[in-house]
């Protein structure tokens, strides 16, 4: 009873909240005074977070961050809205002047260049009063050319096919390297168990792509890919995923006779032995002997027993081995404009006219592959594949449709589901529409290098020359061969209307070869004279019954 009478211990409080109320004590006030106002708003904020629920507090965070969010968005929309509706300054040529003498940071440059593609996205309101497009334009073509490192002309040259905003976005993924790829060799080992001896050495690998089934990509590798025990074995071969589609274009077959005309180092012909499994015969060929030393020894490395190496002009193989394969490869050496991550000295050493030059060699190469190739081949039926790796018109497009007008071929589906279709129009050329069949590859599109592959199937040996054209005027010595060509039209209507009871005339003698010079230079010394009316009356009196036909000039020897 006693204990129940006593007063509880917290002090100013006597009921059974004493246990959890804890007043100020007369230290906590005195502490207070002597401090400074700030801090004792600091405390009452601390008190204050301390009787916060730990919902409430998250709840309240929560609500900042999407205040937050939402300042940041209006703020940015009126920023965008500001820069797209603004007017554009282009720099005047005093302005550029002045640049020249100083160095001008590359953030500045992208940031023109990010106005001029602005105003160039909507150029009709954007655009400053009294400029034309073409002043935006060379001006995108400096900035680009200056902040990427390529000759102007061929940032030009990109502009005219892509156009500005996929250009830079070209520019751009072609400065980045694209992802390591290994090749399987399925003559010595399968895919799943190459990623699993990758693997425990350490590789992070990933399947290249569903159109492939021996592709594997290298995301990462703690040792260097070409000199690991598998390499060295031959269960891989380095080699970009473009460079494998030519091969799956062609889709060898076993048993077959084949021709890589430009095979150096090897990897696509190594791919067609792969794919063939070691039968039938592939002739690797290439111009330059000492770049047939790394063909063979990747032949021998890869385990590849069905291939011959050879140097040859590949101009005249279709001369010196004409209807000879069942399918032929032509991978030809261009400009390299495709693959600019791997050589960034072509900005720089590739000009248009080079590029012109690289098309001419390959016109020449095409022809010559046609017509080595034989029509008539019971497992084909004369099937290539042109490839380069390189995105020009010039050695592309322009290229397959010459071949189209020179030889009796036809283009057909690559059987590739991925790519851009090939140009059927560039500027003012036309090219046939079947181009549309061919397919492009580009950097920033598929993370590849730039490739173009066109499949041909070869018709007949047809070609335009065989078919020369007669001319219109012959001598008298040709007589024999008038005779023998077919009448032409207008001389079989004129028969059909009753020359029939007409009688044959003699066969003129030849002249004699001593006899030629002077008749000819009669025939020339001679000029078409009308017929008198007295003549045109006989004429006329004969030839009552039959059709009338305009009649012949008399030839008079001139005086």
């Amino acid at each position: 009873d006693e204990k129940e009478k006593e007063p509880s211990k917290g002090p100013l409080f006597s009921d059974e909240n004493s246990k959890w109320l804890k007043p100020k004590t007369e230290k906590k006030k005195k502490a207070q005074l002597m401090s400074s106002d700030e801090e004792g708003d600091d405390d009452e904020d601390d008190e204050m977070d301390e009787e916060e629920l730990e919902v409430e507090r998250q709840s309240r965070l929560v609500d900042e961050e999407i205040r937050l969010e939402q300042e940041e968005a209006q703020e940015e929309m009126r920023r965008t809205i500001a820069q797209e509706t603004s007017i554009y300054h282009l720099p005047t040529e005093e302005e550029l002047d002045l640049e020249a003498n100083r160095v001008v940071p590359p953030s500045e440059i992208r940031d023109r260049v990010e106005s001029v593609l602005g105003v160039l996205a909507d150029f009709k309101n954007r655009r400053e009063e009294g400029r034309s497009r073409t002043e935006y334009t060379d001006l995108l073509v400096s900035d680009l050319s200056e902040l990427y490192g390529y000759l102007p002309e061929l940032m030009e040259y990109f502009l005219s096919m892509f156009g500005p905003n996929e250009t830079l976005e070209f520019v751009d993924a072609s400065d980045r390297p694209r992802p390591l790829v290994v090749r399987t060799n399925t003559l010595k080992t399968r895919r799943k168990d190459l990623a699993s001896s990758l693997m425990k050495r350490g590789v992070s690998l990933d399947p290249l792509a569903p159109w492939s089934k021996v592709g594997l990509k290298i995301v990462e590798s703690p040792v260097p890919v070409g000199a690991t025990p598998e390499y060295l074995s031959g269960h891989y071969m380095l080699q970009s995923a473009a460079s494998m589609c030519p091969v799956l274009a062609l889709s060898p077959e076993p048993k077959e006779k084949i021709l890589d005309m430009s095979a150096a180092p090897g990897g696509k012909t190594s791919y067609i032995c792969q794919l063939m499994r070691n039968t039938g015969v592939v002739i690797a060929n290439d111009l330059k002997a000492e770049r047939q030393k790394a063909t063979v020894a990747n032949m021998h490395r890869l385990g590849v027993k069905n291939c011959i190496t050879c140097k040859h002009d590949g101009r005249q193989l279709g001369v010196k081995y004409p209807n000879s394969f069942d399918r032929i490869l032509l991978d030809a050496p261009c400009s390299g404009l495709g693959v600019i991550s791997r050589d960034p000295s072509v900005k720089v050493q590739r000009t248009i006219l080079d590029v012109q030059k690289c098309a001419h060699l390959q016109k020449e190469l095409l022809l010559a592959a046609i017509d080595a190739l034989n029509h008539k081949s019971k497992k084909s039926g004369g099937i290539m594949v042109y490839s380069t790796c390189s995105v020009s018109v010039f050695e592309n497009e322009e290229v397959i449709n010459y071949a189209l007008q020179k030889r009796d071929i036809k283009l057909v589906d690559t059987g590739l589901d991925f790519g851009k279709p090939g140009f059927t129009r560039y500027q003012n050329k036309r090219f046939h529409p079947s181009v549309a069949l061919t397919r492009r590859f580009y950097p920033h599109v598929h993370n590849m290098d730039g490739f173009y592959v066109a499949k041909i199937e070869k018709i007949s040996d047809r070609k335009p020359e065989d078919t020369i054209e007669q001319p219109e005027g012959k001598d008298d010595d040709d007589d024999d061969e008038e005779e023998k060509t077919p009448v032409s039209k207008k001389k079989q209507e004129r028969g059909k209307a009753g020359k029939k009871g007409k009688k044959k005339t003699a066969r003129r003698a030849l002249p004699d070869k001593a006899e030629e010079p002077a008749q000819k230079k009669a025939k020339k010394d001679h000029i078409s004279v009308p017929p008198s009316a007295q003549q045109q009356g006989k004429t006329k009196k004969k030839r009552i019954n039959a059709k009338v036909t305009m009649p012949r000039r008399r030839k008079v020897p001139v005086d």
